[in-house]
Parts: C-alpha cells; sequence; structure tokens
C-alpha cells in the first residue's frame, strides 16, 4: 500500500473520527499504519483538534461511560486503560471522577451477583475470596468490593 497524501489522510482520519470518539495515540496509530509522516502527522492532528473532530475531554468522559455502564470496569482498570492511551492526567482525573455513583454500585452489584450464580450458590470464605478477586481483576477497589458484599441492597457511600 503506498503512503496516502496528507489531503488524503485528513479526509480519510476525519471519517475514522466521525465513527466514533477517538483520542490522538488513536489516530497517530493508524496515520502511521497509513504511511504519513510524523510532520504531516502533527498538522493533521492539529487540524482534526480545531475543526472537533478529536477532543480528549469528550473521549474520556464517553470512554469511562462505556466501561462502566457496558463492560463493568472499576475506576482502576478504567484509569489504567486512559494512561496507556497517554491522556491527560486532568481529562482522566474529571472524568472517573465524575462517575454516577449509584450506576458504579449497581454495576459493581452486578458483578458480585453474575459472579455468584457462575459459582453456583455457595457463600463459604473462598466463594468470597473469588468474587473479591474477580472483581478486583476488573478495577473496582478492594474496599468497596467488600463493603458491598456485606451491606449489598443497602445505601452506601463512597
Amino acid at each position: 500500500m503506498k503512503p496516502l497524501t496528507p489531503a488524503e489522510a485528513l479526509n480519510k482520519a476525519a471519517a475514522y473520527c466521525s465513527l466514533c470518539e477517538r483520542c490522538v495515540s488513536e489516530v497517530n496509530a493508524k496515520l502511521t499504519a497509513w504511511g504519513v509522516t510524523p510532520c504531516e502527522q502533527q498538522k493533521i492532528i492539529e487540524r482534526l483538534q480545531s475543526e472537533g473532530f478529536i477532543d480528549e475531554a469528550r473521549y474520556c468522559r464517553a470512554f469511562v461511560n462505556d466501561k462502566v455502564r457496558f463492560n463493568r470496569w472499576g475506576r482502576i482498570k478504567i484509569t489504567a486503560a486512559l494512561r496507556e492511551k497517554r491522556l491527560p492526567q486532568e481529562f482522566i482525573s474529571d472524568a472517573v471522577n465524575n462517575i454516577d455513583k449509584a450506576e458504579y454500585i449497581k454495576s459493581l452489584e452486578n458483578l458480585i451477583a453474575g459472579k455468584r450464580r457462575e459459582l453456583k450458590g455457595k457463600d463459604d470464605s473462598s466463594t468470597q475470596q473469588k468474587i473479591i478477586r474477580y472483581a478486583a481483576s476488573r478495577g473496582f477497589e478492594p474496599a468497596l468490593i467488600i463493603k458491598t458484599l456485606k451491606y449489598s441492597g443497602d445505601e452506601m457511600d463512597f
């Protein structure tokens, strides 16, 4: 595949960004794959940002919302994934701190309930440990996991 001209790359990148939210690192990876030089990549990124195709704060909010709602990820895993994409810490913190508390706890409760069903309803200490490890692997805070296991159904603050 021959490298794209800057105009072709800009149009293709704009179409790529139109499909769903993208961050700079994702667009840079695509531009590199398309054979665009680093100098041209920077110009294209700046143009896409000025025209509103790329907005990293908006990307962080959408990413956090999707991961909590659909993937049932916790704050720890979400933060790690956003850092991996080299997003500014202020955007990450803002997006993670604005997670709806009730939805977050409900997501954790649903995750725990699903794992409990998967473990055939046993309720001994080894089952509890498996549930804690599973929820922690999904990025939920250990203290919140334990609190949710103890007080499932009660009002909690976090």
